[in-house]
């Protein structure tokens, strides 16, 4: 048995713990980078616009081009993040930007970021 003592909310507690052997705990395995949802299919012709979606929620930490700006297919556009991670949002399409969120701001998963059209 061993013997601590434990403060809760400014009052200490002398508690007793047994101890039953080694335990299995297993050790910290490190997590793979978030995967971005599949991008929407490329823009058809005749001006029809494709919406960018937040794949998870977290913070837009920059905006990589101008609003309004041409664009081509895979090129990233803006930085999430999210658990500590930076990750690049590429546009699914050629087009031209038109952001729907500004630097700083926090987005739930499935949020429009931006229309590329």
């Amino acid at each position: 048995m061993r013997n601590f003592i434990v403060t809760v909310n400014g009052r200490q507690y002398e508690v007793g713990v047994e101890e039953i052997g080694e335990t299995n705990v297993p050790k910290a395995v490190p997590l793979a980078a978030p995967v971005p949802a599949a991008a929407p299919s490329p823009a058809p012709a005749g001006g029809k616009r494709t919406k960018v979606l937040s794949p998870f929620p977290g913070l837009i930490k920059n905006l990589l081009v101008e609003n309004g700006a041409s664009v081509k297919k895979d090129q990233p556009i803006l930085v999430l993040e999210a658990m500590k991670m930076d990750n690049d949002i590429t546009s699914p399409c050629d087009g031209t930007v038109t952001f729907n969120v500004q630097k700083g701001a926090n987005v739930e998963s499935d949020a429009l970021l931006a229309m590329i059209g």
